[in-house]
């Protein structure tokens, strides 16, 4: 609209441009083209902008969750350093905070779950950027060298795992997070008596029940912390070119990725969808992934050493990264019509952390995630 002011005889004819105001629908058309890290300094402008920010994200699917890598040192005093990638918008971020004082190996579980572990000590972290750590109040009651860890509503269940001169190496136990005390449960199935380390096991957990998996057989086992009670076996094998299974909860339900060929040789990488009846009952259903054969070269690497391929999922994403060889991270989105395969490199591997220890997480990011992450300097977006 313009406005003209009239001018006196010692004035020339001014003319002044007066904008309209953006907001509405047109405002939230604008918006909806955006990535959510673009959208955090729109909140800012006026209380009108965050309302129609949070109103497009409502809406918006372009929300995606989070990948953050983790490196740690493996010398004294093992630092930790983070990146995260928003797969929608492609952008790197630097994750500065201050972690938790490392007291052992950092690890990952069911693709969320941040945890350290040694024979005093047990802190755990479950925040989207792993700002904030919780520490148990007491030592756990067996000393384990590489257990499976996974937190079920309030409960943390620690597995299997256990060093050599403990009496059970299946021995099960759960810290509740609310009355910061250990409990003993039931013995890890017999089955599982050589390989109960997270190394040939896969887990992953949602709702009320853990699942576990044996990466060489892929028989498969559910644990409800309620009842302190395991329930299976579920035969979920795929074919015999199959040689490791790895589960995980995507799109809500539970998922199987299977890894082809060798151990020396990896041909290809296959997801199949896990049928879900009830609490007891699983069952492998229809293939619905094929990752192409370029992708699984990159996940390959060049390394001369076994590759060792871990699953995450979170949402409709499930990404695969080579523990041998990082440099490129395989994601998979289930589309209309089939999933969608493409690489990521990873920005977080140098000559500086290519030795370093390497950790994988999801982040289920949204914008008070964002929102706090910058409030605190965890996050810079400029």
């Amino acid at each position: 609209m313009a406005v003209v002011a009239k001018p006196n005889h010692n004035q020339t004819k001014t003319v002044v441009e007066e904008e309209a105001p953006l907001d509405g629908d047109v405002l939230e058309s604008v918006l909806s083209k955006l990535h959510l890290i673009h959208l955090l300094p729109a909140c800012h402008v006026s209380k009108s902008w965050h309302r129609a920010v949070s109103s497009t994200l409502r809406f918006s699917n372009r929300v995606k969750p989070w990948l953050v890598i983790h490196t740690q040192t493996t010398r004294f005093p093992y630092v930790v350093s983070s990146r995260a990638y928003d797969p929608a918008s492609h952008v790197w971020l630097d994750v500065e905070r201050s972690l938790a004082k490392s007291i052992s190996t950092l690890r990952s579980s069911h693709s969320t779950l941040l945890y350290m572990l040694s024979p005093s000590k047990f802190a755990f972290s479950l925040d989207a950027f792993h700002i904030e750590w919780s520490h148990a109040k007491t030592p756990p009651l067996v000393w384990r060298t590489d257990p499976i860890v996974a937190v079920v509503g309030h409960r943390v269940v620690v597995a299997g795992g256990a060093c050599d001169y403990e009496d059970d190496p299946l021995a099960v136990e759960m810290y509740d997070v609310k009355a910061g005390t250990w409990d003993t449960c039931d013995s890890m199935p017999a089955i599982f008596k050589d390989s109960a380390a997270s190394t040939w096991l896969s887990v992953a957990a949602e709702g009320s029940r853990m699942y576990v998996t044996e990466k060489c057989s892929s028989v498969t086992y559910s644990f409800d912390p309620e009842s302190k009670t395991w329930f299976g076996p579920y035969d979920l094998r795929t074919t015999p070119t199959v040689f490791s299974s790895l589960i995980g909860f995507f799109n809500g339900g539970l998922v199987l990725g299977g890894i082809v060929g060798e151990a020396e040789d990896v041909k290809g990488v296959k997801l199949w969808e896990v049928k879900m009846g009830d609490y007891e009952s699983l069952e492998l259903g229809e293939m619905i992934g094929d990752m192409p054969e370029m992708m699984v070269e990159k996940l390959k690497g060049e390394s001369y050493y076994e590759p060792s391929i871990s699953m995450s999922c979170m949402g409709g994403l499930v990404c695969f990264h080579n523990a041998s060889d990082p440099s490129e991270l395989i994601l998979c989105e289930v589309e209309k019509g089939g999933c969608r395969w493409s690489s990521v490199r990873n920005d977080v591997v140098n000559d500086g952390t290519r030795l370093q220890r390497m950790v994988v997480t999801w982040a289920d990011v949204g914008l008070p995630e964002l929102q706090k992450a910058v409030q605190v300097g965890a996050l810079k977006i400029v």
